[in-house]
């Protein structure tokens, strides 16, 4: 969900779109209303609580972007533990797998900026050119290891030109599974009496299914293992890919679904294949909306889409995305905030170092005016003591 790195997150944010050429309609429903007349016993079993609406969720929701990856090595458990120490309602985790079918934690498949990969001779020879949803990437990727070879690694900083102080933590944690992810998420729910809501992504859908590498059939499986495939099972689903999300209803996955949404001028990976036209701008008319509504509960778009950005990157005048979305019945996620002067808008900056922290609660509050129900930040501690600070008035 990153402007940084638009090319990865377009996958997701473009999911937002059609049903796709990629949707296939599958089996694989049964058990998933045994799953849910397991009720409150297996709510108290997983972490305690009952119940699991997104609609009892604080609003405006704060969402831990990759757990707390402004504080910590990204998707670690290390991030997100703190972001459910310090503030975060909801945690996120992108998903891809290994050579062997298992469904790791990482905003990539390509691993080479967020572990020590390409310092590991034995590995040298994995280097290679790989087009993933239209662009060359070199690199490591996910799927040329099985998953006892990635355990062998270690997680580092993605970005530590402009977090150092991250790096200090490079090293400590590995690649996490999602299973070991759901596992930690089910102990600290036990801890704190309540079960712990995660926002989950299925990264690059179609780019694994032409790999054999299918992601949401084995997705399906572990969320009703460890009985989140409910409604009120306190877990999002997520993806740039609207048929990803499709498919994911048609296993009977009933979690509520959000479409990411990436620039106006961008195409959901799967439109692409299918030979689809329409655009993001196309998805967010109100006809592109009431399409969404068929198949998911809410959209994650890019902050620009909300308010855009003028030519010295300055906020100008909301749009009305918020307004269309909600009158379709759609919640909105927007991605993602930051506390550097590098990543806010320029109305919020503040001093001269790019990788120093602007005015971010004011931003916080400018995007929460706008009426939108949540938003995925790297600074969750921040978001939180912003909600509060908007809510008091």
């Amino acid at each position: 969900m990153d402007q940084e790195q638009r090319p990865g997150r377009r996958t997701l944010l473009g999911a937002a779109a059609a049903l796709g050429a990629g949707a296939v309609v599958l089996g694989g429903g049964a058990g998933t209303a045994s799953a849910a007349q397991r009720g409150q016993a297996a709510e108290r079993a997983h972490g305690g609580g009952t119940g699991g609406s997104y609609k009892d969720l604080p609003r405006p929701t704060v969402i831990g972007h990759r757990g707390g990856s402004g504080y910590r090595p990204e998707h670690t458990l290390g991030s997100y533990q703190f972001a459910l120490d310090n503030g975060a309602d909801v945690i996120e985790q992108d998903l891809v797998p290994t050579k062997d079918g298992h469904l790791v934690c990482r905003h990539e498949n390509d691993i080479t900026g967020t572990t020590d990969v390409a310092s590991r001779p034995e590995f040298a020879s994995r280097r290679t050119t790989k087009t993933v949803d239209g662009e060359a990437h070199t690199g490591w990727f996910t799927e040329d290891f099985t998953l006892a070879e990635l355990k062998t690694l270690h997680a580092k900083e993605r970005i530590p030109g402009t977090r150092q102080h991250n790096t200090l933590y490079d090293g400590v944690w590995q690649v996490p599974t999602f299973e070991e992810v759901l596992k930690w998420a089910d102990e600290q729910g036990r801890k704190r009496g309540r079960r712990i809501w995660l926002h989950i992504e299925t990264k690059h859908p179609t780019y694994f299914r032409k790999a054999g590498l299918g992601l949401e059939e084995r997705l399906a499986k572990l969320l009703r293992r460890y009985n989140r495939s409910g409604r009120n099972a306190h877990t999002f689903l997520q993806s740039f890919e609207p048929s990803s999300l499709q498919r994911l209803n048609r296993l009977g996955v009933d979690c509520p679904k959000v479409l990411l949404l990436d620039d106006l001028t961008t195409q959901p990976w799967d439109f692409v294949e299918a030979k689809d036209p329409r655009t993001v701008a196309d998805l967010i008319t109100p006809k592109g909306l009431k399409w969404v509504s068929g198949f998911a509960q809410g959209i994650g778009p890019w902050l620009n889409l909300i308010i855009p950005r003028d030519k010295n990157e300055k906020l100008t005048k909301p749009t009305t995305l918020v307004r269309d979305a909600h009158a379709a019945g759609l919640l909105l996620h927007p991605y993602t905030m930051r506390n550097e002067n590098s990543f806010l808008p320029a109305d919020f900056r503040r001093g001269t170092d790019p990788n120093g922290y602007g005015d971010a609660l004011a931003a916080f509050k400018t995007y929460f005016a706008t009426g939108i129900d949540g938003i995925f930040s790297d600074n969750c501690d921040t978001a939180a003591i912003a909600r509060d600070a908007f809510l008091k008035g």
